[in-house]
């Protein structure tokens, strides 16, 4: 990537029937197309989103079945432009694998121009916390996390893939930006409290130390279960200016990512490459 990229950003609300989000993804992905992006983002379950188990059960298939990724591929290959599906939940025994445990994956998919599967990326850290606000998620108990980093070639150069709750543990991210990424996408569905609190600095923090673009795609609003969520959609330069922030509403966002920029902050404050391998010793 030598030019300037323009990208999309789909900021949903996503309800408990997949068929309806699907239609709003190959919506966006028709739009996003038609206004010259060359690739789309989309937040974390952006398929569905109920918490009620025994409701959204049978909507959670395998991805070979799943209608929201067979809809994304579609249009993706209709239009010639790449999609990034924030993650979708599905049975893990198609392609990546199975659990043994009965829980599934919370899946990230990076679709090409042609409407194949490019790469996969699973969760890796479950949100279980108790929140002051009364609210309990043990998302451990429905998915079973990931185990590897992914990253991938793409119109923005190296995407490096994660999830959410992921933005809390900067070891991923260190290994991203080593890993050379260009971008780092981090679709949410972040709570309304720590959205709040900690949305906008934790962005910002993650393309610093990886020297890296973040491109964030969020779910906002009330949902049809009940939930809220924050949105603020964000896109983030890698010396931690905020490029896009779609703030509260539904629709659909517009950034560039400029690989021009990345190649300065790098030479500018190359704490990449002056990283060094931290000893601990104890004192007695």
């Amino acid at each position: 990537m030598s030019e300037a990229v323009k990208v999309a950003l789909l900021q949903m609300t996503s309800g408990i029937d997949p068929l309806a989000n699907a239609a709003t993804i190959a919506d966006a992905v028709a739009r996003a197309a038609g206004e010259g992006a060359a690739m789309l983002f989309t937040p974390e379950m952006a398929g569905l989103i109920d918490r009620d188990r025994a409701r959204a059960a049978p909507h959670i298939v395998p991805e070979e079945a799943n209608p929201v990724l067979a809809a994304a591929r579609e249009a993706a290959a209709r239009h010639g432009i790449w999609v990034h599906l924030g993650s979708l939940a599905v049975k893990p025994d198609g392609a990546a694998g199975a659990s043994g445990d009965g829980r599934s994956a919370n899946r990230a998919f990076v679709i090409d121009a042609a409407g194949d599967i490019a790469a996969r990326y699973d969760k890796m850290h479950m949100f279980d916390v108790d929140l002051a606000t009364g609210e309990s998620w043990r998302e451990s108990a429905a998915y079973r996390p990931g185990e590897a980093v992914v990253t991938v070639a793409t119109p923005v150069g190296r995407l490096g893939l994660a999830i959410c709750y992921d933005i809390r543990f900067p070891a991923l991210f260190e290994a991203l930006g080593q890993a050379g990424c260009d971008c780092i996408a981090i679709p949410a569905a972040f709570t309304v409290p720590t959205g709040k609190a900690h949305w906008h600095l934790m962005q910002r923090a993650r393309a610093v130390e990886a020297s890296a673009f973040v491109i964030s795609a969020a779910q906002t609003g009330r949902h049809e279960d009940g939930r809220e969520t924050y949105g603020h959609s964000l896109v983030v330069d890698p010396w931690g200016d905020v490029v896009l922030d779609m703030g509260g509403d539904a629709g659909l966002g517009f950034a560039e990512i400029d690989p021009a920029r990345t190649a300065a902050v790098r030479q500018q404050l190359p704490s990449l490459a002056n990283k060094r391998p931290v000893p601990i010793s104890h004192a007695s």
